[in-house]
């Protein structure tokens, strides 16, 4: 049994509570059987201390304060001396010896992405492979026009083909991103055969995030067996060559 004087106290606390009772409680009690519409209205008010002004955002949980408005200035309002990421990027790729012409946008979607959370592997070979096919075209075009570019692509007279690929894996990639995919020739003594070299650059990490070397062969797709392409086409390969070598 609870003794009087208990009973007083809290007969006391009640009273006090009911009239310290905000005055948004007592509209949310009054609506507690009224539509959903209703409800939002209740919300809508901006005497209640759970509204929310367009434009502002709640906190986190029920028990963060409220936020303070950013008065920082935003980034657009002052840009900086730097360029884009991409106008970084291309400025990065050429400063590394890498031609304008085989620049290769390749956009991350999130279906790229695997189990681990990051861009997998094997889309790696096919980003390099549409940087490779932009070089070549680029090439043909320098041998002979849009005609020859057709040739090349078809399999038709002297063309390329892939011996080997290997890639270095230098950090993760996650949507979103754009990866800036450029290509340059390395030549040696052989008469048949070149390296030639990839590299991929993140726009948002703006930094190399992997290199290829691919083995191509020039190859004669009427007689079935690889060639050599002639003096002229090496003479262009060399003077596009990163390290020139070869005679």
């Amino acid at each position: 049994m609870f003794s009087a004087t208990l009973l007083g106290a809290l007969a006391h606390a009640r009273v006090l509570l009911r009239s310290r009772r905000p005055r948004y409680l007592s509209q949310t009690a009054s609506l507690s059987g009224s539509s959903i519409k209703s409800l939002r209205d209740a919300f809508r008010d901006p005497s209640s201390p759970f509204h929310i002004a367009p434009g502002e955002t709640g906190p986190e949980s029920p028990d963060c304060p409220p936020s303070l408005p950013d008065h920082t200035p935003s980034q657009s309002s002052h840009p900086t001396a730097v360029g884009s990421p991409a106008e970084n990027a291309r400025a990065k790729l050429i400063s590394m010896g890498y031609d304008a012409g085989s620049f290769w946008e390749q956009s991350i979607v999130w279906g790229h992405h695997d189990s681990f959370r990051h861009v997998n592997n094997a889309h790696y070979l096919r980003f390099i492979e549409s940087g490779r096919i932009l070089w070549l075209m680029a090439l043909g075009k320098v041998l002979g026009g849009e005609e020859r570019v057709k040739a090349m692509l078809a399999g038709q007279g002297v063309s390329l083909i892939l011996k080997s690929v290997n890639v270095n894996f230098r950090r993760p990639v996650t949507f979103p991103d754009t990866l800036l995919i450029g290509s340059r020739p390395i030549t040696s003594s052989s008469r048949t055969q070149f390296t030639l070299n990839a590299v991929l650059y993140s726009y948002a990490q703006q930094a190399v995030v992997a290199d290829s070397d691919s083995v191509l062969v020039w190859y004669d797709y009427d007689s079935l067996k690889k060639c050599d392409p002639g003096d002229d086409t090496w003479r262009i390969m060399k003077a596009a060559s990163h390290d020139g070598q070869g005679s």
